[in-house]
């Protein structure tokens, strides 16, 4: 996959998407990552990115003749969809990831200031994603946080396929809780079952407790996904179960 980002700060790149995983993923040449300063494409000697709104009001707007030729100029390399980081754009979900995930390869425009012309999103950018509903200084952060989120599932990234799988959100549901060596620990125990040995076993356990944590963190997630038998049983059990303690 290649994921290209058009920023007026690169520096802010250098350490998160050369780190861990992500920089794994580059030396393995399974992710290519290319940035790109927008400010290299200002015509103007004092290589000026933003200007007053018309209309007055506060702030400066990003100049569309700039942000155009950075984009024409990188769309040479990276034929994919222009992505906005944007609060007014549609929110991102790990079903967004999951869909990014898919292509071949896309850019990432972040903005900056009080925004982007709006001839730049009309007619140069295929769409925007908000992280969340909250304003930040600028895109950067939101682009390192799609770039993360989509690269782990391109194949070969993380060390198991499994562990993008059982991510919480990948399936719909939240994640099962986690254990590991020392099986007693200040007197608190692992789950007999996850030592058991018996696969099937386990694999019910996980996903009853799966289920268990969105009902009680996310009910939102299961009114939206369509359960299976097995997951409307066990759903049934833990209803019984939290019967039983309030008796």
């Amino acid at each position: 996959m290649r994921i290209d980002i058009l920023t007026l700060f690169p520096s802010m790149f250098a350490e998160p998407l050369n780190t861990s995983i992500l920089g794994r993923a580059q030396a393995d040449r399974k992710l290519k990552l290319g940035i790109w300063n927008i400010r290299d494409y200002s015509l103007n000697k004092h290589r000026v990115v933003d200007d007053t709104p018309y209309g007055g009001g506060a702030g400066m707007v990003l100049k569309p003749d700039v942000v155009v030729a950075c984009i024409e100029h990188v769309k040479t390399v990276n034929s994919g969809p222009v992505i906005y980081m944007s609060p007014q754009g549609e929110s991102f979900s790990q079903t967004k990831a999951k869909a990014l995930a898919d292509l071949a390869e896309f850019i990432i425009l972040c903005g900056h200031y009080e925004g982007l012309d709006e001839r730049v999103l009309e007619h140069w950018v295929d769409q925007e994603i908000s992280i969340g509903d909250y304003v930040l200084t600028g895109g950067e952060i939101p682009a390192m946080v799609i770039v993360d989120a989509v690269s782990r599932m391109i194949p070969g990234v993380l060390g198991h396929a499994e562990s993008a799988q059982t991510d919480s959100f990948y399936q719909g549901l939240l994640e099962h809780p986690h254990y590991t060596r020392p099986a007693d620990f200040r007197d608190l125990q692992v789950p007999m079952v996850l030592m058991s040995g018996h696969h099937d076993n386990i694999r019910r356990w996980r996903l009853k407790e799966s289920l268990r944590r969105t009902l009680i963190r996310r009910p939102d997630l299961l009114q939206e996904r369509q359960l299976t038998k097995e997951e409307n049983d066990l759903l049934a059990e833990l209803h019984r179960d939290k019967d039983s303690e309030r008796r």
